[in-house]
């Protein structure tokens, strides 16, 4: 009996129509480039101080010392949060005319009461500078982030579910008009409560649309464009979005004004409704036969081919809707100590991965030179880690390219600190290194992991392992505040983590060149270090490595 891919063969693999749905599908990815990432510039901190009320009548020299000094990352500079008490500093004004006839370091200190002013060298308002989220309301500003991402959390249980019921095309275009017109709500927001709430909603579009993209181009594209559509196709569209929003906020110092005008971007969508096509596949497992063979005779015509008689029988379409293979319960993932090992390992790399990801990401303003150009290498570094990916993927072992990624990433994060003062440019450039490496192990990781677990469980599996790289990047924006202690402990602890997660690897079994496992005892016959495959049961060779790489993977980065 033929499988869908079977009979749908004769369409072939990259005709007119396949190319044309390959890049609109990657081109509807571009705003999860800079959706998530807009935070880099929307809250960024401008260099502030306590603001001093002018009615106090003190003279110029006096002004100038109502700041105390402090040490901080080498340097004396002003306070931020503290300020010397006014009404002392009024009385002896009106006593000592000169300032440095007083030893003013002994006057007793308070905190900014009047509120900051905020300097407008490079922005001319962020959330931070709106809403004051500095001193003892600095966790709010990566409290909005960690909120975005909590929303990611929650549309990834969502989306699946809205893509099964509504079809892949309602949701994609549905999601990406909610996505845009939050987005444009978020403007307006009157606090930062209001711009949190929104931001968690936006979180919740963002992912949504990008499943939508991810599973309708699996399910229309044929086996051998599959993996390149969903590494290539996805990961670069994903990257000349993020390089775009540096170009946009460098000429938009507004925070209003740069949300706004990035939220625009959606409206170039509406005309992709007529080049996009739902998912055959999904519309015969609805039993809507007659729609599905419509866009089969629009694809052969698109093609230049000509549709056969008889697509497929009764017994076919019948075999077709039975593929919606119902996962086990999630208890399956520790029934057994080699499963449990899989999944504990898989749970472990995800969160690093994540944490390591977002937070190289949303620390590029904290980096030496300009911020707009390192944002923008932040971006482009992700194309040739993408093809890194693809390459990997397609020629060498699974456990050793992700395993490799993940120790040379860690490895290079962890020497940061070697590197002296006098060239910080250095340490840049090795952190754009070790994003590279972040940014190769995650696209190697969706893969690896849907080939890890048997059929009947590859959704959960894959859906849990996401789980716990979501709870990772709610992590990440607080992950360089550990900065306070020591300014090199994140990159430490995350070339630490990174070099333990390449180590866990080793101990899974390799996938490349195997035949997926059905069933939960195929599973548990993995060789864990040798990677040999026992070829005694049974198996559907049907389901091949190439096949799943994108179709069991439903989530991606935001």
């Amino acid at each position: 009996m033929r499988d869908y891919d079977e009979i749908t063969a004769f369409l072939g693999e990259w005709g007119p129509f396949q190319i044309l749905t390959f890049f609109v599908l990657s081109l509807s990815v571009f705003p999860n480039g800079f959706g998530g990432m807009s935070i880099v510039f929307v809250g960024d901190i401008p260099e502030h101080r306590c603001f001093i009320p002018g009615n106090l009548n003190l003279s110029e020299a006096w002004m100038n010392r109502t700041i105390p000094l402090e040490q901080a990352k080498g340097k004396l500079q002003y306070s931020k949060c503290r300020r010397y008490r006014l009404d002392v500093i009024r009385n002896l004004s009106e006593i000592f005319p000169d300032p440095d006839s007083v030893n003013i370091s002994e006057v007793e200190q308070e905190p900014c009461l009047d509120g900051w002013v905020y300097s407008k060298d490079q922005y001319i308002s962020t959330i931070v500078s709106e809403w004051d989220l500095v001193c003892n309301n600095d966790w709010k500003m990566p409290f909005s982030m960690s909120i975005y991402f909590l929303g990611v959390l929650v549309g990834s249980f969502v989306s699946g579910m809205l893509s099964d019921r509504f079809g892949r095309k309602a949701v994609l275009f549905g999601t990406m008009a909610v996505q845009t017109s939050f987005n444009v709500l978020q403007v307006f927001s009157s606090s930062w409560e209001i711009f949190c709430l929104v931001n968690f909603l936006i979180g919740i579009g963002q992912i949504s649309n990008y499943v939508a993209a991810f599973v309708l181009g699996s399910e229309l594209l044929g086996k051998s464009i599959r993996i390149t559509y969903c590494t290539l196709g996805i990961g670069i569209s994903y990257a000349f979005g993020y390089m775009f929003l540096p170009l946009v906020a460098y000429f938009i110092r507004s925070w209003q004004l740069l949300l706004f005008t990035l939220s625009l971007v959606g409206l170039i969508y509406i005309p992709l409704w007529w080049f996009v096509y739902e998912s055959p596949r999904w519309l015969l497992s609805k039993g809507r036969v007659q729609e599905a063979e419509a866009i089969f005779q629009h694809v052969a015509k698109k093609n230049g081919l000509t549709l056969p008689e008889e697509l497929f029988n009764d017994l076919e379409l019948e075999n077709i809707k039975d593929k919606n293979i119902k996962s086990l319960p999630i208890s399956h993932l520790v029934k057994t100590h080699n499963i449990q090992s899989i999944t504990i390992i898989s749970l472990i790399v995800w969160l690093i991965l994540a944490i390591g990801y977002y937070g190289l990401s949303l620390n590029t303003p904290n980096l030496h030179g300009d911020d707009y150009l390192n944002c923008f290498f932040a971006g482009a570094i992700e194309i040739p880690a993408n093809l890194a990916a693809w390459l990997f993927l397609q020629k060498l072992s699974r456990k050793l390219s992700l395993s490799g990624s993940l120790f040379f990433g860690g490895i290079v994060l962890f020497f940061i600190q070697f590197i002296p003062p006098s060239v910080s440019m250095l340490a840049t450039v090795l952190v754009m290194v070790g994003k590279l490496a972040n940014t190769c192990a995650f696209t190697i990781i969706y893969t690896y992991t849907a080939e890890l677990y048997a059929t009947v469980i590859r959704n959960t599996g894959v859906g849990v392992s996401l789980m716990a790289s979501r709870l990772g990047s709610i992590i990440s924006p607080y992950f360089f505040l550990l900065g306070v202690y020591y300014e090199f402990l994140p990159y430490i602890l995350m070339g630490s983590l990174t070099i333990l997660s390449a180590i866990l690897i080793l101990l899974l079994p390799e996938t490349n060149n195997f035949p997926l496992p059905n069933t939960i005892d195929q599973m548990q016959r993995m060789k864990r270090f040798k990677g040999v495959c026992n070829h005694r049961y049974h198996l559907n060779t049907n389901e091949t490595t190439t096949e799943v790489n994108c179709v069991a993977i439903k989530n991606e980065k935001i």
